[in-house]
C-alpha cells in the first residue's frame, strides 16, 4: 500500500523521537507513526516552541505536515498549558516498559495524544485509564480518544480517583509528594512515574526531578530518572512538602535515592 506524505512525516517523526530519547520498544516507535497528532491539537496554524525555548512561533499554514517535528504545541495560551515535548513524553513512555494487556493509567491527559500513544502499546486486549481534572481538557480528551474502545476518560482528581488496580501510572504534573492511591492502585511490579517539582509561582509550573517507583514484594524502590520542568499537580502540591523538597533538591543527593517509605520514621542523612 503506497503511503501519504503524512504517513512518511509521521515516520520520520518517529524515528526522531526513537534517536533523540534512546527509545527501546518498537510498538512505542510504531505508536508515534501511527497516532494522528493533529487530531488531538485542534485546527491550525498552531502556536509552537522548541524544548529549551522560551520564545514560540505560529506554524504558516495549517498543513498537519508541520505537527511532526519535536515541537511543543500550545493549547492554552493564558494558561501556559502545552501539549508536552514529544521527545520527553516518550522517554517516560520507554521507560514505563508497557506490554500488551496491561492497564495504564494516566493522570493529567490534557487533550489525550499521549493517552492515545500508550493505548497503541497496550493494545486492544489492554486498557487505559486517563484522568484530567480541568473540564475543558477532559472533555476535549473524552471526545478526542473516543475511538479506541480500551480507553476510559475521567474528569476527576487524579490522586482521588480510584482506577482500580493497575501495571503503570503516569503522572503528567508536578507534584510535591506521591498520593496514596497512586501507590496503592499498584499491582506487583506495577510502575509509577511521577515528576516531584518545586514551585514559586504556581501559575508557571516548576522545576525538579521524575521519580520511577517499583513496586517490590517488600515495598517500593524508587529513583530520579530525569530533570523535569512541568506545570503543577492541581491537588498534588503541598507547602509545607515544597519547602522540604526545595531543601532536598539544594543538597544535590537525588542519585542516592534507592527507596519510597510510606511509613512514619524520623528524618536522617539516608
Amino acid at each position: 500500500m503506497d503511503m501519504s506524505d503524512l504517513d512518511i512525516a509521521r515516520r520520520f517523526y518517529a524515528e526522531e523521537l526513537r534517536a533523540v530519547a534512546d527509545l527501546q520498544s518498537e510498538a512505542l516507535v510504531r505508536a508515534f507513526a501511527k497516532v494522528p497528532r493533529e487530531h488531538f491539537l485542534g485546527p491550525g496554524p498552531w502556536q509552537v516552541f522548541s524544548p529549551g525555548s522560551e520564545t514560540d512561533w505560529t506554524t504558516k499554514d495549517a498543513d498537519p505536515m508541520r505537527l511532526y517535528h519535536n515541537l511543543l504545541v500550545v493549547i492554552d495560551a493564558e494558561r501556559h498549558l502545552n501539549n508536552g515535548c514529544p521527545s520527553f513524553l516518550a522517554f517516560l513512555i520507554d521507560e514505563l516498559q508497557l506490554q500488551p494487556g496491561e492497564h495504564v493509567v494516566h493522570i493529567g491527559c490534557g487533550t489525550g495524544y499521549y493517552t492515545a500513544i500508550m493505548a497503541e502499546v497496550v493494545g486492544s486486549k489492554g486498557h487505559v485509564t486517563a484522568i484530567e481534572i480541568d473540564s475543558g481538557l477532559a472533555g476535549r480528551a473524552h471526545s478526542n480518544l473516543s475511538y479506541l474502545s480500551h480507553v476510559e476518560v475521567f474528569e476527576a482528581d487524579g490522586g482521588e480517583k480510584d482506577p482500580g488496580s493497575c501495571d503503570a501510572v503516569l503522572v503528567n504534573a508536578g507534584a510535591t509528594h506521591p498520593r496514596s492511591i497512586w501507590l496503592d492502585s499498584s499491582r506487583p511490579h506495577g510502575r509509577l512515574l511521577m515528576p516531584l517539582t518545586v514551585t514559586e509561582d504556581t501559575d508557571r509550573g516548576g522545576e525538579g526531578r521524575v521519580l520511577k517507583v517499583i513496586r517490590q514484594p517488600q515495598g517500593f524502590t524508587a529513583s530520579f530518572i530525569s530533570g523535569v520542568r512541568i506545570f503543577p499537580c492541581v491537588g498534588g502540591r503541598d507547602d509545607e512538602m515544597n519547602q522540604r523538597l526545595k531543601e532536598a533538591f539544594k543538597r544535590g543527593d537525588a542519585k542516592s535515592v534507592h527507596s519510597l517509605r510510606r511509613d512514619r520514621h524520623e528524618p536522617s542523612d539516608a
